[in-house]
């Protein structure tokens, strides 16, 4: 038996009852099971239709998101979450570039390398020397003054975690912001890279091993091994091309807002809705939410 979730803008929620009663018929589906009112709807379907992407690509004209998944297993137990353009709207690295007086350079690397276009690791160590000799007190700045936090984030681990699942923050950007996002959203652990720092300022260097695509799948067999779960068990969300792999080895693997390459990899895709779309995926209804 599959599920078919049908999520719009949070903002607008004009998802139209018509609509989904239209797809249910048309898929020979269950009853409607209205997860927020004008905003997020299941219905169950014995099997998935030939038709799927083609009506995918109609709702997205309308800003509704269309996702098909087995309806078994689909509540998570571990959350495993990119952080930039994620968990917060920033990139960090082109925050600090934009500090340093290179942002529009360092911003155009970075989407080439989050689109896959460049390697990630590559890409990381030339963007990091661009930011040598900037003062180490920038960091802080740019957290106080440039980075927000993408809307649903907290409601998204706060109610996973109130029904005991494990919160992971595993970024290929820097330690210095994984840990104040982490703090602020409740994750209960942080990976990511650690800038290098001497005097005051930074050396245009990134410690080493680089975590990147490889390392994030390795940071979901990790943790899921210590805490007796499976990768059936993850529920697991990013945008970029270094978050492929743990997408693909995850239960559940949700592109959100995610570059074009990633996009095409990837059967779950949110671009309308914010973080809580994938509380709605997992069968909570809004009024389930920790918030």
């Amino acid at each position: 038996m599959q599920v078919v979730t049908l999520i719009t803008t949070p903002t607008e929620t004009n998802l139209d009852a018509a609509l989904v009663d239209s797809l249910r018929n048309a898929w020979g589906g269950g009853d409607v099971n209205w997860l927020a009112i004008d905003e997020a709807a299941e219905f169950a379907i014995p099997a998935v239709p030939d038709n799927q992407w083609d009506v995918w690509a109609d709702l997205q004209n309308g800003c509704v998101d269309l996702v098909i998944q087995p309806l078994e297993g689909r509540r998570k137990r571990m959350l495993l979450a990119d952080m930039d353009s994620t968990m917060i709207r920033q990139e960090c690295i082109d925050e600090l570039a934009a500090e340093a007086g290179v942002g529009a350079h360092v911003a155009g690397i970075t989407a080439r390398a989050m689109n896959g276009d460049l390697d990630f690791e590559a890409a990381l160590i030339e963007r990091v020397g661009l930011l040598k000799d900037l003062p180490e007190a920038m960091i802080e700045k740019v957290l106080d003054e440039r980075i927000t936090y993408t809307p649903g984030g907290y409601e998204l681990v706060s109610t996973m975690k109130a029904h005991g699942a494990y919160a992971a923050l595993v970024s290929g950007g820097f330690t210095a912001f994984t840990a104040r996002v982490a703090a602020a959203l409740g994750f209960d652990e942080n990976r990511a890279n650690t800038l290098l720092a001497a005097e005051g300022k930074l050396t245009g260097d990134v410690g080493r091993p680089i975590l990147g695509k490889a390392a994030k799948v390795d940071a979901l067999q990790d943790i899921t091994g210590r805490l007796g779960l499976s990768p059936r068990d993850v529920l697991a969300v990013g945008d970029g091309a270094n978050d492929l792999g743990m997408l693909d080895l995850a239960g559940t693997g949700v592109a959100l807002h995610a570059k074009p390459a990633v996009q095409a990899r990837c059967e779950m895709r949110i671009n309308h809705g914010d973080l809580t779309a994938l509380l709605f995926l997992q069968g909570y209804a809004r009024d389930e939410f920790v918030t």
